[in-house]
């Protein structure tokens, strides 16, 4: 109900389970998907990887509690664009599928703070690193600009940081793209916090 009564938006298909949804994305294109993490027969996080194997796939926004943060994060890394608790608001979920539409990701910086402390032990002791190869060839600036990513701040956030353009700090941010291998701003996050540049 809520994104039909959007003019720029439509419902195209719903499933009960990942399963469900992979079959009707074979044959029903859509833009955005809205994945639950916890599904029966397949969980959104093999579902959203397996999307990724497709061509051109649509972009995913995973939903879920946080209780289940753990599998949000893994379904991040299976390629999900964004990801929101269950209980944002309408505006939030609207917003968040208006954004990952336009090719861009969306994290939410408290949200993210709870969602990878709640698993920081998993995550490498920045008091003795091991050498990670992802960061060779950064610049300064760009290891820079990957902190305040990995914080969840906003391109025009960064700019004011450093008093620079937005147009300079979206050039850093293709570039960090490009020489990480990453595919969008959620998977920076994700890799300032396994490197340790973000405690």
């Amino acid at each position: 109900m809520l994104i039909d009564s959007q003019p720029d938006l439509t419902v195209v298909g719903e499933a009960g389970d990942g399963g469900e949804a992979l079959e009707r994305l074979a044959v029903t294109a859509a833009d955005v998907v809205l994945m639950d993490v916890r599904m029966p027969r397949m969980d959104g996080v093999e579902a959203t990887r397996r999307l990724q194997d497709r061509p051109d796939p649509p972009q995913v926004v995973v939903l879920t509690t946080f209780d289940l943060d753990e599998h949000a994060f893994a379904a991040i890394k299976a390629g999900a664009a964004a990801f929101l608790l269950k209980d944002a608001t309408p505006e939030s979920l609207l917003g968040a599928i208006r954004t990952v539409h336009g090719g861009d990701s969306v994290v939410a910086p408290t949200t993210t703070r709870r969602l990878l402390s709640h698993f920081a032990a998993a995550l490498p002791d920045p008091a003795a690193p091991a050498p990670d190869r992802r960061l060779d060839g950064l610049t300064d600036r760009e290891r820079e600009v990957l902190v305040l990513v990995g914080r969840g701040l906003s391109n025009s956030e960064i700019a004011g940081t450093f008093t620079v353009s937005e147009a300079t700090v979206k050039t850093h941010v293709g570039r960090l793209l490009a020489k990480t291998g990453s595919r969008d701003r959620v998977q920076l996050v994700v890799l300032a916090y396994e490197t340790g540049l973000v405690p």
